[in-house]
């Protein structure tokens, strides 16, 4: 075959979706835990510095994992950390797989939310004082001994917080000092301060697909590296 009709032929193929980059597994498919729920959200970055990227959202159908929706994403103001080994106020979004616990909002949930959603009213706080023992967590009204100063007054965060999932991080058993309030939410006027941000459209979105019967999770990492989404 002429060297000319070798490359029509391949770039017919890469059209027809059946060239390499078609027979690429998605995402979920080549990480190395999805939580073993049905849905997930992947939210990658570039690179670790990155202040911005993707959101998408995925579900497991017939044993193949489906995108259902992205967005752009915004990261904390100092890119991306390993999870793990992360430092409270550093301004950096943790890596690494988490659960979603739960869901809230200053603005009523959007219709069709199955998630638990929590309603933000004029005491309630997220705690991060790394000496109270509220740390990480939502306390109405606030904890006597965690301290204004160290803690998130909700209300006061408007749109950012119009809509919002609890991301898992530092959750289940919180060391101090490794962080606290890490959500998905609304976009704000830029970065973030370690959570990640979608625009409140796809907030929105994402709120009416999550199905806590099918047990969501929520990955976090960047393209490739040390950090690599696929990675966890």
């Amino acid at each position: 075959m002429r060297p000319g009709a070798v490359a029509l032929a391949v770039s017919s193929l890469v059209v027809l979706g059946t060239g390499p980059s078609a027979l690429s597994p998605p995402l979920p498919a080549r990480m190395t835990d999805t939580g073993g729920g049905t849905q997930l959200i992947t939210a990658v970055a570039p690179r670790k510095a990155s202040t911005t990227g993707t959101v998408t959202w995925w579900d497991l159908r017939g044993g193949r994992w489906v995108r259902a929706g992205s967005a752009p994403a915004r990261f904390g103001a100092n890119g991306l950390a390993e999870g793990a080994s992360r430092t409270q106020g550093t301004n950096t979004t943790p890596t690494g797989l988490y659960g979603l616990p739960y869901s809230f909002g200053i603005k009523a949930a959007p219709r069709g939310t199955a998630y638990r959603y929590r309603r933000v009213h004029r005491d309630s706080w997220w705690c991060q004082d790394n000496d109270s023992r509220s740390y990480n967590r939502w306390s109405e009204p606030r904890a006597a001994d965690c301290r204004a100063a160290e803690s998130e007054h909700l209300i006061t965060y408007g749109e950012r917080y119009a809509h919002a999932l609890v991301i898992g991080f530092n959750y289940e058993r919180p060391v101090r000092g490794r962080g606290a309030g890490i959500f998905l939410h609304v976009n704000g006027r830029g970065a973030t301060a370690g959570c990640v941000s979608v625009p409140k459209r796809a907030m929105r979105t994402i709120l009416r697909w999550a199905d806590p019967a099918k047990r969501p999770h929520i990955a976090v990492g960047t393209a490739s590296g040390t950090t690599a989404v696929t990675r966890y």
